[in-house]
């Protein structure tokens, strides 16, 4: 067979071919990406581009009926062919239809990235198959990478798409708390018209592209860069750390902000920006980066914590002496003593590495100016936080900034952090013409931030009874070269690394190291979920000496309401964890029966494990203010506006908060307007992170709503309790004087545009924790625990696990279905960070090297919902996000020491690594023997 010949990549030509049962001709390079001629040519824009590799399969398009990744085929071979994206599959009624509605009564889009390609897949499958087992399913959808469901949800859309028990009706007034409410930006995900970071580009818009440091740390010199602009047709300008107008500094905490736009003479990291260059498109796409007038010296890069360290050491950041960024400390009882005194003391050493958050949309966004204003529209989890950088950065007012988040594609704390932002609002701001830039997937983890490297050392004692006596507990955290979220998790860790336990004698040391490797920021959890990696490893091992279960240990040992933690703080209601842990008894038990019983039968190499671990996750920010204010209007038109800017990155904020106001204010749902957290038009909710958005959004939309209801009962001069019913420009009231109705459409609207207009701000109440860390540092916490059931192959050192039982205490479950959602792809998190997830800076920068879990990996989860009202959250509601992927690694750790008798003490927990335990442990036994 002939091979077949290269494309010319410059060659030029016309196709024709359809789309979408539409024939389309294009004029463009015959080697172009058929991605970029779908998105940039046809502006269908639903096909998202995630990595440019075949990797992660969000490109996904059908090619005659057949799927394919849009960014590996050429544009020559459409021609003459019929191409189906996510915009086209409407016209395969009924399939698509029973489809789309399965994907959105399941709750299968979360952040939406993915979903067009899933979707895509699923319709070529149900198009041979309309009757699919699960297996087949998976095997179907395999190609398509999502981060945020844990994709059992999408298989069941999938498995059930042929039913027709698909239920769209909105829950009646008073009910939308406690609803399986679909999202109410589901419809957008599903039809592919959701406006992600690269989906929009204005017109006159320029390209940009950073010039990034190669190497883990190097001085640099700068060469003619106006030789090199004159040189290059198309580009138009060359920014540096002079061009930045403001201060060439940034970071999430103030205090500790020391990351600049541009490195000045030396980089600090491999990805580190050091210029920038625009110009248009073609230019900036064509431009060879090694052509850019720049001289590299390479320096001996500090990249481990010990060396950082180490006596001598340079220090990285000269205000920083050794290398120590900041520490934490919480300390309670005397350790030392206690410890002496205990029956039974176990000490080990844990070691987590890098994870790439590996989101499937890449960061990406634009700006322009406005005369002496800047509006940057970008994927981004905190817009306020944004805006107060981009003016410090162009040292302007922030009034004169406007953040306008798009669509978040999976952001779990990384995109909490500017990345295109100061980038595109200078390049805008200097040429006075919009500015665009997309991150390639390897740019992306090349430059943003990780899940921090954790070195934990901890030693527990027990009565012989089982009752917990002590923990000391001390670790670091490698950091990177910037602080970025390192304080955030020195903080956080030493309140949780008890876990969710009374601990009467407790002490926890941290601290955030700086090293020549890429900053460490925030990735669901600050740090909670490596510590629990330690910490329940450590008690299972406890439970044995005691000779106690493993999950009896536990729950004799669990916080209740009364109990304090280790910060003195008595909760007083709305503690669960006893809960959770007595709800996986009965599972606990039988799987336990079940692994013994296979692996005393099996003859194989094959060994069966159960391990089991909880958790719990303070709501918000650390002893420090964490407002959140929401704003709601009465529209003229009878409508309700609810300006809320927790940006939904997946979660489901949009929807949660509507439910929860709605039934505040005692309305049906149907009647809200979301309006966008646009910085122009919508109050600070806070950044999207920490497990805030429902419990401290939710109570602020909870209370505006409450206000609102009032002000209208006294426009109508009515009073509870009343019936509100709002219709087409009117408002009708009855209560116990009668029905009366108020024509809006003739009232005076205020600033804002509506007849009354209520505001409200809730900032948990959390006091500061003194030296030794007592005090409130969080006004609620989330609780959980998950249990794991694993296969290990002791010849190949693989892990297959098999199901995930998981037990969480929400205090009120708002929305069922996406509160499920939230603890499936928590588990698909912890189950990469426990398995296979580890990233080593310098390699592995896209995603075939760097894997995260597929379909055919994810177990089947049974999701425990428990409900223990907290006191102060909206409806008794508690956080979830972060929560779900606490428990999970630690479970499936301890469930292959169950199976094989091992620890694995650096994480994750990979073939190898399990190989050479089980064969030092068998050389340990022949050496004893």
């Amino acid at each position: 067979m002939l091979a077949t010949p290269p494309i010319p990549l410059d060659l030029q030509s016309s196709l024709t071919f359809s789309v979408n049962g539409k024939q389309v001709t294009v004029r463009t390079s015959l080697a172009r990406r058929l991605s970029r001629v779908l998105r940039d040519d046809l502006e269908l824009t639903g096909t998202k581009v995630g990595c440019d590799a075949g990797d992660c399969g969000a490109c996904t398009v059908l090619l005659d009926g057949e799927p394919v990744c849009a960014c590996l085929v050429p544009a020559a071979q459409a021609e003459g062919h019929e191409i189906t994206t996510v915009e086209g599959l409407a016209q395969r009624p009924p399939i698509f239809d029973k489809l789309q509605k399965s994907f959105l009564q399941n709750g299968a889009a979360q952040c939406g990235a993915c979903t067009p390609g899933m979707l895509v897949a699923a319709t070529a499958l149900l198009e041979k198959s309309p009757h699919p087992t699960e297996i087949e399913v998976m095997d179907a959808l395999g190609g398509v990478l999502c981060r945020c469901t844990g994709y059992r949800k999408i298989i069941a859309a999938v498995c059930e798409a042929s039913s027709d028990a698909y239920v769209a009706d909105s829950p009646a007034q008073g009910c939308a708390v406690g609803a399986r409410l679909v999202r109410l930006d589901g419809q957008r995900k599903v039809e592919g018209t959701e406006i992600f970071g690269a989906d929009e580009t204005p017109a006159e818009v320029l390209t940009v592209r950073a010039i990034r440091c190669p190497y883990h740390r190097a001085k640099f010199e700068l060469g003619d860069l106006k030789e090199f602009v004159a040189s290059y047709p198309g580009i138009s300008a060359v920014f540096t750390a002079k061009d930045v107008p403001g201060d060439n500094c940034y970071g999430v905490i103030p205090k500790f902000a020391d990351q600049p736009v541009f490195a000045e003479t030396e980089a600090r990291f491999r990805g580190e920006a050091v210029a920038m260059v625009v110009g248009e498109e073609t230019a900036i796409e064509n431009l060879d980066p090694n052509s850019f007038p720049i001289t590299w010296d390479e320096l001996p890069p500090i990249k481990t914590i010990d060396a950082a360290l180490a006596k001598g050491a340079e220090q990285i950041h000269a205000h920083r002496p050794d290398n120590i960024l900041t520490g934490g400390r919480v300390v309670r009882g005397d350790v030392d003593r206690a410890l002496a005194t205990a029956d039974f003391v176990v000490g080990d050493s844990y070691e987590t590495g890098f994870v790439e958050h590996a989101y499937i949309e890449p960061e990406a966004g634009f700006a322009r100016r406005v005369g002496g204003t800047i509006e940057v529209q970008a994927c981004t989890q905190s817009p306020y936080m944004d805006r107060a950088d981009i003016a410090k950065i162009l040292g302007i007012a922030a009034e004169a900034v406007r953040i306008i988040p798009t669509a978040v594609g999976g952001g779990f704390g990384s995109k909490l952090d500017l990345s295109v932002q100061p980038f595109v609002a200078l390049a805008a701001w200097h040429l006075n013409r919009p500015a665009r830039m997309v991150y390639s997937r390897k740019e992306s983890i090349l430059s943003t931030t990780k899940r921090h490297p954790a070195s934990m050392h901890l030693r527990a004692g027990a009565t012989r009874d089982g009752k917990l006596l002590a923990l000391d507990f001390i670790a670091d955290f490698n950091t990177g070269a910037y602080s970025s979220w390192g304080p955030t998790v020195a903080a956080r860790v030493p309140v949780h690394a008890s876990g969710p336990y009374k601990v009467p004698h407790y002490r926890a040391i941290t601290r955030a190291i700086h090293t020549h490797l890429v900053p460490a920021g925030a990735f669901r959890g600050f740090g909670v979920p490596q510590t629990a990696i330690a910490q329940e490893q450590v008690y299972d091992d406890l439970a044995d000496c005691c000779g106690i279960d493993r999950l009896e240990f536990r729950i004799l040992n669990a916080l209740d309401d009364d109990s304090p933690t280790v910060t003195g703080q008595v909760l007083g209601e709305g503690v669960g964890i006893r809960a959770c842990f007595e709800a996986l008894r009965p599972r606990w038990k039988a799987a336990r029966q079940e692994a013994s019983a296979f692996n005393a039968s099996t003859k194989d190499s094959l060994r069966r494990g159960v391990g089991v671990a909880g958790m719990w996750y303070g709501c918000g920010n650390t002893s420090l203010p964490n407002p959140s204010t929401v704003r709601i209007g009465l529209k003229p038109d009878g409508r309700i506006a609810l300006h809320q800017g927790a940006v939904d990155i997946g979660q489901g904020s949009n929807t949660i908060v509507t439910q929860i106001c709605a039934d505040a204010m005692q309305i049906p749902i149907a009647q809200f307007d979301l309006v966008s957290g646009d910085t122009a038009i919508t109050p600070d909710c806070g950044k999207t992170s920490a497990s805030r958005q429902t419990f401290v959004t939710g109570k602020a939309a909870a209370m505006a709503g409450e206000n609102l209801r009032s002000g209208v009962l006294n426009l109508l001069n009515a009073q509870d309790p009343a019936a509100l019913t709002l219709g087409q420009g009117c408002i009708k009231v009855k209560d116990q004087r009668g029905e009366r109705a108020l024509d809006l459409s003739t009232r005076t609207v205020d600033a804002f545009g509506y007849v009354l207009t209520a505001e409200a701000t809730f900032d948990p109440p959390t006091k500061p924790l003194d030296e030794n860390g007592q005090g409130i540092p969080y006004a609620v916490y989330g609780f959980g625990a998950h249990l794991a059931e694993i296969e290990v192959d002791t010849e190949l050192g693989t892990v297959k696990v098999l199901k995930i039982t998981a037990a969480h205490d929400v205090g009120r479950a708002i929305n069922p279905t996406l509160i499920e959602g939230q603890i499936e792809g928590g588990a698909a998190q912890g189950l990469g960070h426990a398995l296979m997830e580890e990233f080593f800076p310098g390699k592995g920068e896209n995603l075939h090297d760097y894997l995260i879990p597929s379909a055919g990996e994810m177990p089947p989860v049974d999701s425990i919902l428990i409900e223990d009202p907290s006191p102060i959250g909206p409806f008794g509601a508690k956080g979830i996000g972060e929560q779900a992927v606490i428990p999970t690694a630690p479970a499936i750790l301890n469930a292959i020491h169950d199976a094989i008798g091992v620890r694995i003490h650096r994480i994750p927990a990979t073939p190898d690594r399990i190989r050479a335990a089980i064969l030092a442990q068998r050389a340990k036994d022949t050496s004893r023997a």
